[in-house]
């Protein structure tokens, strides 16, 4: 698996609230289409207003054809839509997931 993190952070929470409604709306569905097995979005604690996107990818081959053949559009869509001006600040990041675990399920009887 590989994992591709977007940050963002903001001055107005306004501005914080539009950009999360917008990406629950369109913008994740969209990364979701043209390749990502699946998004979620974390606000982070701290005094800033700081949000994180995390997509899966398969692996780090479909993250390429995603960055090649869909960011470039995708990225001018989320500029056209939320330009810096507005007071936001994007950071990027990339890495492979190693391990991944989920918690078992609890059992039927358990309250």
């Amino acid at each position: 698996m590989f994992l591709y993190t977007v940050a963002c952070e903001f001055e107005s929470v306004e501005v914080a609230q539009q950009w999360v409604d917008w990406l629950e709306r369109e913008h994740l569905a969209d990364v979701c289409a043209a390749g990502a097995l699946d998004a979620e979005i974390v606000r982070m604690d701290g005094p800033a207003i700081r949000y994180e996107v995390h997509y899966r990818f398969r692996n780090r081959a479909v993250f390429e054809a995603y960055e090649r053949d869909h960011a470039p559009r995708l990225r001018a869509e989320s500029l056209r839509v939320f330009p810096l001006n507005l007071g936001l600040r994007y950071a990027r990041s990339t890495g492979e997931i190693i391990a991944r675990r989920e918690a078992a399920k609890p059992s039927p009887t358990l309250p």
